[in-house]
């Protein structure tokens, strides 16, 4: 099974917000991309409980933006 969740990086608040596009109701954020990677390791499995049986796979969509002045 595949979870896959997108995150993007709030510049107000200076944290990466998660969500899952599956209904699980994973919503999350954290300071860093690898604080988040592992915040999801512990999560999903929380919230997928004992509806689930097997492995299962996270795939992270990570977006950024930066505005550069010329």
């Amino acid at each position: 099974m595949k979870i896959v969740v997108d995150a993007f990086w709030d510049d107000d608040a200076k944290v990466w917000v998660a969500s899952s596009r599956e209904k699980i109701g994973l919503a999350t954020e954290a300071d860093t991309i690898e604080l988040l990677q592992d915040k999801l390791a512990v999560l999903v499995p929380d919230l997928l409980g004992g509806d689930h049986e097997g492995p299962f796979e996270i795939e992270l969509i990570a977006r950024s933006h930066q505005t550069v002045a010329a």
